[in-house]
């Protein structure tokens, strides 16, 4: 099955590290970064679930859910758990799914036969609150991930939702923005009255304060 921009995230029912989930349930009202790792005992996941549980503060302040996939059991990842903390300096704070059987990992189309049928690529679904897939990524499974891009994406995701802006390549929060095409000089006037430059009628920059 391949995820969508803009389709609703399937629902499912899972085990996982922290407990039984109905997925579109756990979410409830809040933003979901939900990832794939290939294996469990590996060294790039160990790494990526470590900075995943370190970034649980800025996760937070954004509204966001994080939780991780594999195709290995229950049991792995609890002792798994301990290996992360002792090398990792941070134990698990979220949930990662037992998807031994493949259920969710086909549901999500995370396993790319022509890379590796016996494992999932790194997947990244960033799901909103009314649970549409907003963001979708795909990494090899020797390519570790980058969570600060990650975030960066989810703060543009957030901040166009609030205004009628787009964010230009490598923006980072604070920057200005692009007023869409859609909205004219004079909607404009009215939406950013602190006023904008304009280098093409197409390309209309904006500093927004908030």
């Amino acid at each position: 099955m391949t995820i969508q921009l803009g389709q609703i995230a399937p629902d499912f029912e899972a085990q996982t590290s922290q407990g039984s989930i109905r997925f579109h349930e756990w979410a409830g009202q809040s933003w979901v970064v939900l990832f794939s790792h290939p294996k469990d005992f590996t060294p790039v996941c160990t790494t990526e679930l470590g900075e995943t549980a370190r970034l649980k503060p800025e996760f937070d302040k954004r509204g966001v859910k994080a939780i991780g996939l594999s195709v290995d059991t229950l049991d792995n990842h609890t002792t798994w758990d301990a290996d992360i903390a002792e090398t990792q300096g941070t134990a698990l704070n979220f949930p990662v799914i037992a998807d031994a059987d493949r259920k969710v990992s086909s549901l999500y189309g995370m396993v790319h036969p022509e890379s590796d049928p016996s494992v999932t690529v790194r997947t990244v679904y960033v799901i909103d609150p009314n649970k549409k897939v907003r963001m979708t990524l795909a990494y090899p499974p020797s390519a570790g991930r980058n969570f600060a891009e990650i975030l960066r994406v989810i703060d543009s995701l957030q901040l166009t939702d609030r205004h009628k802006v787009a964010t230009p390549v490598n923006w980072q929060p604070g920057e200005r923005v692009i007023i869409v095409p859609s909205v004219s000089n004079e909607q404009a006037k009215e939406q950013f009255p602190q006023g904008w430059e304009t280098q093409k009628p197409y390309l209309r920059w904006v500093d927004l304060k908030n």
